[in-house]
């Protein structure tokens, strides 16, 4: 399963049908869930019979839904994947399948381009991050992305017993002596956290240890894998990937949480000050016209209808004439989906805020600017 990038967004977002319709769908195979093939089916079929509806006679688009049936009933390993995405334009010969370790809600989309709107909130939820598991003998390194293990390293440097140092040596010494054993164990175990950085890059960096042993090792972490420290949490180094899974997941949610609140704070205060923040639909859609937007922030449930130029791709809450060019606009169902399109084409960082009630209070959507 290859891992999909803010750089394949960015290339999805930029993709255009020249005029013929985008199919995009989403398909939830989550196993642990759709136990039968049969309960899969059933989705599948309800999208289908919605894009046939959406397809107004267009062949392309009957072609697009012909293309995803095929590829679901071709069969499809569950126990790896548990979210389908699908992009189909047959008009133009384009077809992209994301194969996802993480559960999608179904939707169907026909659009002038790919609706990237669900990939965003996974990447966003979904950082690549690493935890270290640590004790004076032993310690692991696992990586994941999209909440898929993708690297374990293990590193084992056994103390030697009492009788090993005794003979010649006195308590203290032999204590000093395991101490120091112990502390060079925990410098090498940074230093695999490290390499595995540089090889294969992370945002964000879980400690698993004993506070003494915690407080020990977070020093001589380099200061790349320092400030990507995020928390700490408790399991012991022997923990079952499982295990390790599902306390990882639970602080990287709390993580993300207090992020989203964090620059939901900064938003309130800027908008509220007429400094560098705008909230509310309008004002966005028009900071991102203007090209001054540095992230979009958007509650996770918000949609709203709105138009977009065909000619220069301005993205507005009201039409049907464009405001920059004058050419015609054309409506769309869901002008949030086109200002995160926007927003990528633009490199701007998007963040989908889930359950933010501060953030809905401000009209579920708003900006920081770059000016």
């Amino acid at each position: 399963m290859t891992a999909i990038t803010q750089d394949d967004l960015r290339a999805l977002a930029a993709f255009q049908g020249d005029g013929h319709p985008v199919t995009s769908c989403y398909l939830d195979v989550d196993g642990s869930r759709l136990t039968r093939r049969r309960d899969v089916a059933d989705q599948l079929a309800r999208l289908l019979r919605e894009g046939r509806a959406k397809a107004d006679g267009r062949g392309s688009v009957i072609e697009d839904l012909r293309l995803i049936e095929e590829y679901v009933k071709g069969g499809i390993d569950r126990s790896r994947t548990r979210g389908l995405a699908f992009f189909s334009s047959s008009a133009t010969q384009f077809w992209q399948v994301v194969e996802l370790p993480v559960p999608v809600q179904n939707q169907l989309v026909v659009n002038q381009s790919p609706a990237i709107r669900q990939l965003e909130a996974i990447l966003d939820e979904y950082e690549p991050f690493a935890v270290l598991l640590a004790d004076r003998q032993y310690a692991r390194l696992v990586v994941f992305d999209l909440g898929e293990i993708v690297e374990v390293r293990e590193l084992f440097e056994q103390l030697p017993r009492g009788d090993d140092v005794m003979r010649g040596l006195d308590h203290g010494r032999v204590r000093d002596h395991v101490d120091e054993l112990g502390h060079q164990h925990l410098r090498h175990a940074a230093k695999v956290a490290f390499d595995v950085l540089r090889d294969r890059s992370f945002g964000r960096i879980i400690i698993a240890a004993t506070d003494d042993v915690a407080s020990e090792l977070e020093p001589l972490l380099h200061p790349y894998l320092r400030e990507r420290l995020e928390a700490r949490c408790a399991l012991p180094v022997n923990a079952s990937l499982d295990e390790i899974r599902s306390a990882a997941l639970v602080v990287e949610a709390a993580v993300e949480r207090r992020k989203e609140r964090e620059l939901v704070d900064r938003l309130r205060e800027a908008a509220g000050s007429g400094n560098r923040g705008v909230a509310g639909l309008v004002p966005t859609l028009d900071a991102l016209a203007q090209r001054r937007v540095d992230t979009l922030l958007i509650s996770d449930n918000f949609t709203v209808a709105g138009w977009r130029c065909s000619s220069c791709r301005m993205v507005a809450a009201v039409g049907r004439t464009c405001v920059l060019c004058e050419a015609e606009m054309h409506q769309v169902d869901d002008v949030v989906e086109e200002a995160i399109e926007e927003a990528q084409l633009q490199s701007c960082r998007v963040e989908i805020c889930a359950e933010n009630a501060d953030l809905d209070v401000l009209g579920g959507i708003g900006a920081l600017l770059r000016y």
